[in-house]
């Protein structure tokens, strides 16, 4: 980080402070196509991935226990607790089996696929501090089962249904392996870009780059930290 405001091209020595490399980064025509896909992709599958999720997550919970809801479970937990490459292997894997033209599809549908999970395994929680019976009382009074969800449900998950979105937007912005392993021609995102410029020598430009990545990526987890704080304090209240 401290290099990126380092006016000498090299490390090897400190010439002055600098913003330089900042502004350079905007005339980087390779550079500002990346950002654009990495918002893109970001934005689309965490919207997708949230909904997905959520609708996922209140399906589990109303579930009873036994063995469907635990295999529903532990199904979840696998694209987490996998190595990010071994993800990446089996979605490149299957994208080739379908036949499907490797690009921005490709990516945005990895990107849906290892996000979910993080969505539903943030909604859960705020799904089993609901009242007992909640969803069943909406109803002995007249409400239809959407206007049940819309107005009663959806409002009180709302903290975790936002705490998912914000981590699958994390998880997408700092995503290399899959996204690696799952991209094409003319498509790449920070993450692949980064690693690219990387193998033809360090450039200021990429400890700037780095930088800024890093400080969106621990802004967007400090905000995620804070409103899973807060909707916590409130339901404590």
């Amino acid at each position: 980080m401290i290099y990126s405001f380092n006016d000498s091209k090299t490390m090897a020595k400190w010439n002055g402070f600098t913003f330089k490399w900042y502004g350079e980064l905007l005339h980087n025509e390779n550079i500002m196509s990346a950002l654009y896909y990495t918002v893109v992709i970001a934005l689309l599958a965490s919207t997708i991935a949230t909904i997905i999720g959520t609708v996922t997550a209140i399906g589990i919970h109303n579930m009873k226990k036994g063995f469907g809801k635990n295999f529903l479970l532990n199904i979840n937990y696998l694209p987490v607790l996998n190595p990010d490459i071994v993800t990446g292997i089996a979605l490149m894997s299957l994208f080739i089996f379908v036949k499907l033209d490797f690009g921005f599809t490709t990516m945005l549908l990895a990107h849906i696929t290892f996000n979910i999970p993080y969505v539903i395994l943030s909604v859960l929680p705020k799904l089993k501090q609901l009242p007992a019976n909640t969803t069943e009382a909406a109803l002995d009074l007249g409400a239809t089962p959407f206007y049940a969800l819309r107005k009663i449900i959806i409002p009180q998950i709302k903290p975790g249904i936002m705490a998912g979105f914000l981590m699958a937007f994390t998880m997408s912005i700092d995503d290399f392996v899959i996204s690696f392993f799952t991209t094409g021609p003319g498509v790449s995102n920070l993450s692949i870009e980064i690693y690219s410029m990387a193998r033809r020598g360090i450039k200021p430009e990429i400890n700037a780059l780095s930088t800024l990545m890093f400080i969106t990526v621990l802004a967007l987890l400090l905000i995620v930290n804070k409103k899973s704080s807060r909707g916590d304090s409130i339901e404590n209240a």
